[in-house]
């Protein structure tokens, strides 16, 4: 089988798979061979598990083709956070190294149930915590496009892979940029969606919705097809949404333009390389040609450093101070102080937070009256030098923690906001430069919607899949 099968988008690959013309055995070959070729020069998927993946598929190859599920047999790697039966889960922890699940999350389920085949586990920091994407377990997962820089993170191993061609697709988290953030850095789409939009196993709350699961991709309608392929409402996650009436593939494919946009270069609450802001804007002034209307606006989110601070203390806190507790000598010093800080928070501080998100929430809805969508930079910075854990000051400010320099990504999380990024340009360096587009919570047909408008105004689609770059 054809080694260019890798260039292929997700959608013309799965129509191979329904039309009989490739098998899913054959792409579990191909995708090996690249991984082989590829991985050991950026270090994105270390876990493999192509035995189970073939037994699946063989599995998949007795059922008519029609009844294969949206995704047919077409391989996907899934974010070393989450469960896969019988194949090693660390979360990216000395801690977790030894570690098999018996039972894969209700996610994996469905995806595996709509067509997915599952054959690695791609890296991540420890706990998904740090946008730079490194651990004890398995090192560090380096950028493509200059392997002495940062894939960003957590959905770092995921990003790589979709940008060296070791997958098509590929499944990630986000909380503060998670997914976002990696995908801007890497050349690729990735999407944090509407919370409950992907069903999701719960563990230690039925009501931790600063985390969710999406998509990545490396363009729009690839990128809607996995969403499709995720969606739907689940018992087992009481917080999850019905499917829609219309898949977001077809909202992709249906051209409707937005009227009105906003940019804001920085929300109000970061600074932001300047490098970065003047291709961002130059990206969303481009609507602009699909004849929409743009102006420089955004909502009142000044509560977000201090929100988000204190929400994501009490996640780590209600997840992991039991590790603190009995494994603290095996933890990193960035989830130490984070577990620290959330028992540290009193009744009063997360009443606060709570009711600044509620506020930054209702600010979004009002907001999205007047605008269809909210463009900002996925990233305030470009990639940055892989030894560096984390961007600790940018235009002059030194940011007061490791995840303050999140602030444009982490503001959207807390008024539950749907958000994609997309590739929009290059600095002068040759390094890949995300746009985020943003739209009213549960707008997340409008944001891929209005996101492949801009996607086929720009033409960058075929910039990847890529061979890693060495630079001096």
């Amino acid at each position: 089988m054809s080694q260019d099968l890798i260039r292929e988008t997700a959608c013309t690959v799965v129509d191979k798979l329904r039309s009989g013309d490739v098998s899913p055995l054959e792409l579990l070959d191909v995708v090996e061979k690249r991984i082989k070729e590829v991985d050991g020069k950026v270090n994105a998927l270390p876990t493999l598990c192509f035995d189970r993946a073939r037994t699946n598929a063989k599995a998949m190859m007795q059922k008519p083709a029609g009844a294969r599920g949206l995704l047919a047999g077409l391989p996907v790697p899934i974010k070393d956070l989450t469960d896969v039966a019988g194949v090693l889960n660390t979360q990216g922890s000395p801690i977790f190294k030894d570690n098999i699940p018996a039972k894969s999350d209700l996610m994996v389920e469905n995806l595996e149930a709509n067509g997915a085949v599952v054959y690695a586990k791609s890296n991540t920091p420890e706990f998904g915590a740090g946008a730079n994407t490194f651990n004890e377990v398995f090192g560090a997962t380096l950028n493509p496009w200059d392997t002495a820089k940062s894939a960003a993170g957590s959905s770092g191993g995921a990003a790589v892979a979709l940008a060296t061609g070791m997958a098509w697709l590929a499944q990630g988290s986000d909380m503060g940029g998670s997914l976002r953030s990696p995908a801007a850095f890497c050349g690729v789409v990735g999407m944090r969606p509407s919370i409950g939009r992907v069903a999701h196993t719960p563990k230690a709350g039925i009501d931790r919705n600063l985390g969710v699961v999406g998509p990545m991709a490396r363009n729009v309608e690839d990128l809607a097809l996995l969403l499709d392929a995720m969606s739907g409402d689940y018992a087992d996650d009481p917080l999850s949404l019905p499917a829609p009436t219309t898949s977001f593939l077809s909202a992709a494919q249906a051209g409707k333009r937005p009227k009105r946009i906003a940019y804001s270069p920085d929300l109000g609450i970061t600074p932001v390389d300047p490098e970065v802001k003047a291709i961002t804007r130059k990206a969303a002034e481009r609507f602009a040609e699909a004849g929409a209307i743009v102006e420089e606006a955004h909502p009142d989110w000044r509560e977000a450093h201090e929100c988000f601070h204190v929400l994501r203390a009490f996640d780590f806190a209600i997840t992991k101070a039991n590790l603190l507790r009995n494994k603290r000598d095996l933890l990193k010093p960035e989830v130490i102080w984070n577990i620290e800080e959330g028992l540290k928070l009193t009744v009063e501080q997360l009443a606060r937070a709570e009711a600044q998100r509620v506020n930054m929430t209702a600010r979004a809805v009002d907001f999205f009256k007047t605008y269809d969508l909210l463009l900002t930079p996925t990233t305030i910075v470009p990639p940055f030098p892989i030894e560096k854990r984390y961007v600790a000051e940018c235009g002059g400010k030194k940011f007061e923690n490791y995840v303050e320099w999140l602030g444009i990504v982490y503001a959207i999380t807390l008024a539950c906001c749907p958000s994609l990024s997309l590739p929009c340009g290059f600095t002068t360096s040759g390094l890949p430069v995300g746009v985020q587009v943003v739209g009213a919570p549960r707008a997340d047909a409008q944001v891929i919607a209005g996101a492949k408008v801009l996607e086929d105004i720009l033409g960058l689609r075929a910039t990847t899949p890529i061979d890693p770059k060495m630079k001096a």
